[in-house]
């Protein structure tokens, strides 16, 4: 189930704006209601995120600040450590890297958000205040853990040698400790939604305008969304929409093991390629502006000189 709130930041345009008459035709064609929308657009306004000239489809919404950005989205930098992994390009050194801390109950707080940093670096917990990952995170644990003020408390260190009760093969470790099963479970799904087929021009057609067009002084009746096709969404950017939601959920989740570690075969590398050329797809059908997303996947899907960095780029903060 797509968010109603991602669909309005999805249709964020590069000057910031997102048009009313776009939005209810998008989140109608993903099966959402006017009222849905309604309610959203008032919870962004009362949040401080977006304010709105005008009514209905006839409004603009427009964000404030940095509240437009796209929520729960990976990072550019993340996105193309995943297909340089994909293309060979980011082999695994052997190395665990092995983090533990112990902060007292009296900094709970900072010692939650130290937990919080690591999980979503992709480290998985051992025990009470102990973490792995095969990706080399330190410099940003570190920075994190300072920040917080809880420097002094934490231990870092690198081995090759790692058992975890009774089992110290890297794959079978990687299985026991990460949720693959979960993982790969997304990716198939990315790569089947990635995969269908564009609908034809006769499936092509507007929507039927809302309530909120027809009379914009009265609220009227919510309009129940329809079952979607097989082939998804006709309007090119409710297709975007639902591509880039069930992207960012297969990937948020994943901590990008190395290849080395995952079981073979693996969907992400599939899932991953069938979701760029889709993205191309839909890229070449939208008009000029188009939303921001677009520029956003662009540059996270878009290719990449394959040189070496200083520091590790896939890494989500």
């Amino acid at each position: 189930m797509i968010p109603t709130r991602l669909v309005v930041h999805a249709l964020v345009r590069e000057d910031g704006t997102v048009d009313g008459g776009e939005l209810y035709e998008v989140a109608g064609a993903l099966g959402m209601t006017d009222q849905q929308v309604r309610l959203c657009v008032k919870r962004l306004v009362a949040e401080g995120r977006f304010e709105v000239e005008g009514r209905g489809r006839r409004a603009v919404l427009r964000a404030v600040g940095p509240g437009g950005g796209l929520p729960a989205v990976p990072e550019a930098e993340y996105v193309r450590h995943a297909y340089r992994q994909d293309r060979g390009l980011e082999p695994w050194d052997g190395v665990w890297h092995v983090f533990a801390f112990a902060v007292p109950e009296s900094a709970r707080a900072a010692r939650d958000a130290l937990r919080d940093a690591l999980t979503g670096l992709g480290a998985a917990p051992l025990q009470g205040g102990l973490y792995v990952t095969p990706n080399p995170i330190g410099p940003y644990v570190r920075a994190r853990a300072a920040e917080l003020g809880v420097g002094a408390a934490l231990t870092c260190l690198g081995t090759r040698d790692l058992e975890v009760g009774g089992t110290d093969d890297p794959r079978a470790l990687a299985a026991r400790l990460w949720p693959l099963t979960e993982i790969a479970e997304r990716y198939e799904a990315l790569r089947e939604l990635a995969s269908r087929p564009e609908p034809g021009p006769s499936e092509q057609e507007p929507s039927e305008p809302g309530p909120s067009e027809r009379e914009p002084s009265e609220p009227g009746p919510s309009r129940p969304g329809s079952p979607r096709p097989e082939a998804g969404p006709a309007h090119p950017l409710a297709r975007a929409v639902e591509l880039a939601a069930a992207f960012s959920e297969a990937m948020l989740p994943d901590p990008l093991l190395p290849p080395e570690l995952l079981p073979r075969p693996w969907p992400g590398a599939a899932a991953r390629a069938a979701a760029a050329r889709a993205w191309d797809r839909l890229h070449a059908t939208t008009t000029s502006p188009g939303p921001r997303l677009f520029r956003l996947y662009a540059q996270a899907l878009g290719s990449e000189p394959d040189e070496p960095r200083d520091t590790p780029g896939w890494v989500m903060m």
